[in-house]
């Protein structure tokens, strides 16, 4: 019972990580004005200051109602740990109520931690096989698989814009569109190299491979974000996507690939049957494309991002998975390692992505875990 009362005050201390303190008196004052710059009949005078204003909103109503619950959680787990010393046994309902309370405050903490201006916006992310022919083509498949399922988990829309299957397995690239509060902010721990290691499906011989893929993510902007494109500066060319033989898409021209001029992007969509669809698609990639271009111009001194779609090989991998001759999954950045390989595959990546929030925040990193160094032998 002691033990578990030391969890209880520690977990009660996490919503004041990196300064974040619940502080619900002054979100109600804040509120409360918010309210009454609504009520102002001039107030849809201004389209975007409004819209700023409504969100504002929600995320106040937001703070307050997590508040309100942590407060209600508190008092439940105090109320229990009371009963248990007057000799009832709770112990089984405070292990229980302690494990949905620690996940709710990780919720929480990570979403304190997603401060940086465009990490509330959905994401683009694009994945690409290293060297290694089918084997790194097959991890980019498992990679697509792991995201797909992470969106699912979490509520997110997910949708692949353009797909180039690979030789016989996996695929050679794809293109994902994944919406949803937070989307970028989470998936910044995902850009990178990937590293595989395992016995190979491929091989006869039944040998060890090590396979590399790499992710990179670009913010999915709004009509909020103003972007200079003219269309004298876009080319467009139609062609017949790419896939199985004899389906729809494979008869008419439906499949689009924008090019801008001035800067030689180029963005392409092929996955719905409609031309119109596609090219909408890939007008707001190429959007997104240009506005972080224009934002790395600016951030010449920071070229983090570039840097990570490059050198898809040894020693530049953010993370290891290893499926043999042990199972682990570790993290280089935070030194998280992770045993259960499956759920991590199977887009459970929450513990993951916090973990890199925190060292983004704080430069901490997490306690080395069993088996740590292991990952890191030339395999």
């Amino acid at each position: 019972m002691k033990n578990l009362k030391g969890h209880t005050e520690r977990f009660a201390s996490r919503p004041s990580l990196c300064g974040a303190i619940f502080d619900s008196p002054a979100k109600q004052l804040e509120l409360a004005r918010t309210e009454a710059a609504i009520s102002d009949p001039s107030f849809w005078n201004s389209p975007e200051l409004s819209q700023k204003t409504m969100q504002d909103r929600k995320r106040l109503e937001n703070a307050i109602s997590q508040e309100a619950k942590v407060a209600s959680m508190t008092e439940d787990l105090d109320t229990l740990f009371e009963l248990g010393k007057e000799g009832e046994n709770v112990t089984g309902d405070i292990e229980r109520d302690l494990k949905i309370y620690s996940g709710y405050l990780e919720v929480l903490e990570t979403g304190m931690l997603l401060s940086e201006e465009k990490d509330g916006m959905s994401a683009i992310l694009n994945i690409h096989p290293g060297a290694g022919g089918t084997e790194s083509q097959d991890w980019a498949e498992m990679l697509m698989r792991m995201y797909m399922r992470w969106a699912e988990r979490n509520n997110f829309a997910c949708g692949v814009t353009d797909l180039l299957p690979g030789d016989g397995a996996g695929i050679k690239s794809v293109t994902m569109e994944i919406e949803g509060e937070n989307v970028y902010g989470l998936l910044n721990s995902e850009i990178g190299v990937h590293r595989l290691v395992r016995i190979s499906p491929f091989d006869s011989a039944a040998r060890r491979h090590t396979s590399f893929a790499s992710v990179f993510v670009i913010p999915l902007i709004d009509d909020t974000v103003k972007i200079d494109l003219k269309t004298d500066d876009i080319r467009v060319d139609v062609f017949r996507a790419s896939g199985a033989g004899g389906q729809h898409v494979n008869r008419t021209e439906s499949a689009v690939r924008m090019t801008h001029i001035p800067t030689g992007l180029v963005v392409q969509c092929q996955n719905e049957r409609s031309q119109h669809k596609n090219r909408a698609s890939a007008m707001k990639q190429l959007r997104a494309r240009l506005y972080e271009y224009e934002m790395d111009k600016k951030r010449a001194a920071d070229r983090k991002l570039e840097d990570t779609k490059l050198g898809i090989n040894f020693g530049s991998q953010i993370r290891s998975y290893v499926l043999a001759p042990y199972r682990m999954i570790k993290d280089h950045r935070t030194k998280l390692s992770i045993g259960d390989v499956d759920r991590v595959l199977d887009g459970d990546i929450g513990e993951l992505q916090h973990a890199f929030l925190v060292f983004r925040k704080t430069g901490k990193i997490a306690s080395d875990g069993p088996g740590d160094g292991k990952d890191d032998l030339d395999v």
